[in-house]
């Protein structure tokens, strides 16, 4: 018996071949053929049975037998915003483990103290979708690409904006009075509501960011007492938010 594998093809339902590179996978690595059966998912909350038509060098049809919605294993949005590290495989790590763990959103930002201020979404958009196939997610985190810290904070505080947030945490190293008290970000998520969370470059956000921060609404929290690095703790955040939020 064949085990039955997973493809990732956006709107599924309304195709009827798989797209390039998974056609390649499926012909030439799995050397799937015609009456294989699949798992495809399209990204937005279904998986659907399909059935190979037709399998060649360059194309893989396939025929839906069954569609099956699913439903996440958390409630609300969950948003991680996060300046990508100088050695960009330590943020490919964080990306690939909280899809893994489960997430809806990722923003990188473009921060005063960032020592990397460009990535290739191409290549972490196939991160996300290795990781969500890998772990059966039935829908692929949004992917936004790089974006200054003061256009994103404006954008999720106007309450004008589609990209509002109520409930936004900043964290960062600062013990400075005027920076606001921080609790510890487990003991401040609402259960089942959206969330933002901030993740700093690794030579932290500037004061003048957290100061902007704050200005708009943002909550200062804290991880604990272990100095993360970057990467570590933008995947703290994410665990905690998915724990937060667990059905």
């Amino acid at each position: 018996m064949k085990e039955v594998r997973y493809f990732y093809v956006p709107d599924a339902a309304m195709q009827q071949e798989l797209p390039e590179e998974e056609a390649q996978h499926a012909v030439r690595v799995l050397r799937l053929t015609t009456g294989d059966e699949m798992v495809l998912m399209d990204g937005k909350g279904s998986f659907h049975d399909a059935v190979i038509t037709e399998a060649t060098k360059k194309r893989c049809c396939y025929r839906i037998e069954a569609s099956h919605p699913q439903e996440k294993a958390w409630k609300g949005h969950l948003h991680l915003a996060m300046a990508p590290t100088k050695n960009m495989d330590r943020t490919e790590w964080t990306v690939e483990k909280a899809t893994e763990i489960g997430f809806d959103e990722l923003t990188f930002l473009r921060c005063q103290f960032s020592e990397r201020t460009s990535v290739k979404t191409e290549r972490v958009e196939k991160i996300l979708i290795s990781a969500m196939k890998q772990s059966r997610k039935p829908e692929k985190p949004q992917l936004n690409g790089m974006t200054n810290f003061k256009t994103f904070i404006e954008s999720v505080t106007s309450v004008n904006s589609d990209k509002f947030v109520k409930n936004k945490y900043i964290c960062h190293c600062y013990e400075e009075d005027d920076l606001g008290e921080k609790h510890l970000l487990r003991e401040v998520l609402n259960p089942g509501e959206d969330a933002l969370v901030l993740v700093g470059p690794e030579g932290d956000f500037s004061v003048e960011e957290v100061r902007m921060a704050l200005a708009a609404g943002f909550q200062p929290v804290s991880l604990g007492k272990a100095r993360l690095r970057t990467e570590t703790a933008a995947l703290v955040a994410v665990h905690l938010m998915n724990l937060a939020n667990a059905i």
